[in-house]
């Protein structure tokens, strides 16, 4: 099975760049999206929030981004933790634009 997402979004908040205990840079995000799709041949008006994490080189370079930027992601939905339902986009790779 596949589990990929792109997304065009705004960079609405960033944590502190932090590191795992084996060096691994990592940055929480909340990302705003705002846009249209068709959807059974009807244009649908989307405007939401997530949550979002990098990791490695991707954290490096979102923490470089001012808040407001407009990016376009690709990442995979992961659970928050082992134990939560909840959702969070994990972002592999991003341009701004």
């Amino acid at each position: 099975m596949t589990n990929r997402v792109r997304l065009r979004a705004r960079l609405l908040a960033r944590g502190d760049l932090r590191y795992t205990p084996a060096g691994v840079p990592v940055l929480s995000a909340g990302l705003r999206h705002d846009g249209t799709v068709v959807e059974a041949g009807l244009e649908r008006r989307l405007d939401f929030e997530l949550e979002a994490v990098a990791v490695g080189d991707a954290a490096h370079r979102l923490d470089r981004q001012d808040l407001g930027a407009e990016v376009e992601l690709d990442g995979f939905l992961a659970p928050r933790s082992r134990r939560s339902r909840r959702l969070v986009l994990h972002i592999t790779e991003f341009k701004a634009i």
